[in-house]
């Protein structure tokens, strides 16, 4: 026997927020209930999650305009970075996404997380490449990261 019940919430392998699925009892009552995944079939239900929807949704708008505010600080970025090379080329170690969090933070004065950025290439040898940031809500930041050998004369 299984009962019907509303998610609350997005569930994996069961359904999405708003979805009326059937669940084994024990399930429902272990699980689903006690997290606040979902609820039995009511009216009172269907209000409740109408109201979590507009909070989420409101939630969701302060934070994509929020991010768009990092994005136009983070707009036409460019971060260098000194590096010790063997050979003027290759680099000792590698120049990791914790250095560029670093010098995007001395440069705009931005808090980033690892996490949010993403490079194309392990960075091993001195030149110039393609990063980008991704502060959620499709907002993505794309930049150039150039590093430079510490020892050679700077221009």
């Amino acid at each position: 026997m299984q009962i019907e019940v509303i998610l609350m919430d997005n569930v994996k392998k069961l359904g999405k927020s708003g979805q009326i699925v059937k669940v084994a009892p024990g399930y429902f009552r272990n699980y689903l209930s006690p997290k606040g995944l979902a609820d039995t079939v009511t009216e009172a239900a269907k209000r409740r999650l109408k109201k979590l929807e507009e909070q989420r949704a409101l939630k969701a708008a302060e934070e994509k305009k929020s991010a768009l505010e990092v994005a136009k600080k983070l707009q036409d970025l460019s971060i260098t970075v000194s590096a010790h090379t063997t050979d003027g080329k290759k680099l000792y170690g590698s120049v990791g996404a914790t250095d560029i969090v670093a010098a995007i933070e001395a440069n705009r004065g931005v808090q980033l997380k690892r996490s949010q950025l993403d490079l194309d290439d392990t960075l091993k040898e001195v030149g110039e490449y393609q990063a980008s940031i991704d502060l959620g809500h499709d907002v993505i930041v794309k930049f150039k990261v150039a590093i430079l050998d510490e020892e050679a004369p700077q221009e």
